[in-house]
């Protein structure tokens, strides 16, 4: 625990560049409830049938930044970065943030105590104005093991920021407390891939 203090959380710095989009890995499919009970599957991406030419002209978000958060102590983690992302990008209507909350017990799982915990999840707050990126948090049930595999997710302790194309590839990623070098590269990069074509 004292580690993970000393170092805000961090498993590694945060990248400086974008990853190239051809080297990018997808990020997996994730099954995600709203706080009412609708379901969502992330990230948005083209299905299998587009081209690259309909994808450009699709409604699909130029850039996501998904956030996990695997324990509550990893929310003031997760905070030190999605506020100034909203902050910076409050007019883009291209942008989406997803905040996703992990709830692994089975007893939590169950279906009946599932819908309870979803009604008193806590509703985000946000003033209801059209040019701003919102805060949607959600939340994933269930184990998993497969998906945090995939995305070489070691440490529950730490959140773990996302930052993702339109096709859904990983193009920039981070963990722990955001620092201020790490912020900035993060809004940069961010920057950069709203001017992708």
């Amino acid at each position: 625990m004292s580690e993970l203090k000393k170092h805000g959380g961090k498993i590694a710095e945060a990248n400086k560049i974008l990853f190239p989009a051809m080297a990018a890995v997808k990020f997996p499919d994730l099954e995600v409830n709203y706080s009412d009970g609708k379901v969502l599957k992330l990230p948005f991406r083209p299905n299998g049938n587009e081209n690259v030419a309909d994808a450009n002209m699709s409604a699909l978000p130029k850039a996501s930044l998904l956030c996990l958060s695997f324990r509550a102590s990893s929310q003031g983690m997760i905070d030190s970065w999605s506020i100034p992302f909203v902050n910076a990008f409050s007019g883009s209507k291209d942008i989406q943030l997803f905040e996703v909350s992990f709830i692994d017990s089975w007893f939590l799982c169950r279906k009946p105590i599932k819908q309870l915990l979803l009604r008193i999840m806590k509703k985000p707050k946000h003033v209801e104005n059209k040019d701003t990126v919102k805060r949607q948090i959600v939340y994933s049930f269930g184990d998993h093991y497969y998906f945090r595999k995939e995305l070489k997710i070691l440490n529950l302790l730490t959140g773990y920021i996302f930052l993702l194309d339109k096709f859904g590839r990983i193009r920039w990623q981070g963990s722990g407390v955001a620092t201020q070098e790490e912020s900035s590269s993060l809004l940069s990069c961010t920057s950069l891939l709203l001017e992708e074509k």
